[in-house]
């Protein structure tokens, strides 16, 4: 028999975040069932990599000392499945905003797709999203953002690992990236658009993999319950 965990204590916990929820909402729902399940008040949780609403799939939860790990959980590699819509752009580089600009995409063969992710692999400099959480000058660029600020964001290194094109039916591709910590899908989208002569913004992303945890060892939401009953030590009556 596996041992059961202690999450007062500190354990790693892998979820399957759904469509819509927020990371934040995750974390929550995690810690209340928990909190319940325990009869305790109070149980530290953090999470290991953001995921927006629109986005579903691996979220790494730590509870206790294990919230120590969360940087190192963070710096391991990211797979994603992506479906880009390309021939028009949103503010957001997502199905979050309306459609913003509209671009041909009868020049668009699957060659000349291949060879513009090809371009994308190795290290690689990426503009954020406005609408994201980096901040300027203090200030979460988002915020700026949805009230109609002027603000320049700096280009940011990474690395992207692997890209390979799953599907090929346009104005729609599906695409496999294997990348490191820091990358933006959505803004991987627009330069994918951008390079291909037309504009491009994500309609799917689900997130398959974070460091060594798969999204077939994600336990999801409706789970959470059955989960803390067979895979973790209730507390007992002296603690």
């Amino acid at each position: 028999m596996p041992e059961l965990l202690d999450l007062v204590a500190g354990a790693t916990i892998a979820l399957d975040k759904p469509l819509t929820w927020s990371s934040f909402s995750l974390v929550n729902k995690f810690r209340c069932e928990a909190c319940r399940y325990l009869g305790i008040k109070k149980l530290k949780v953090g999470h290991a990599g953001t995921l927006d609403p629109l986005a579903t799939g691996v979220m790494i939860l730590c509870t206790g000392k294990h919230t120590k790990r969360i940087d190192e959980l963070q710096a391991g590699r990211k797979e994603y499945i992506a479906d880009i819509r390309l021939g028009q752009t949103t503010p957001t580089f997502d199905l979050e905003t309306e459609p913003d600009a509209y671009f041909p995409t009868e020049h668009i063969t699957r060659e000349a797709v291949e060879e513009v992710l090809k371009s994308f692999i190795g290290t690689i400099e990426q503009v954020p999203p406005a609408f994201s959480a980096v901040k300027v000058d203090g200030r979460r660029a988002y915020d700026l953002a949805r009230k109609g600020r002027d603000f320049e964001l700096k280009a940011k290194t990474l690395v992207i690992d692997g890209l390979e094109l799953l599907d090929y039916d346009l104005p729609h591709l599906r695409i496999r990236v294997v990348c490191s910590k820091g990358t933006y899908i959505r803004a991987l989208a627009r330069d994918i658009g951008t390079a291909l002569g037309s504009g491009g913004h994500l309609t799917a992303l689900q997130r398959t993999r974070v460091g060594d945890f798969t999204l077939d060892q994600c336990f999801r939401v409706e789970d959470i319950q059955a989960f803390l009953r067979e895979h973790v030590a209730p507390r007992s009556d002296e603690e």
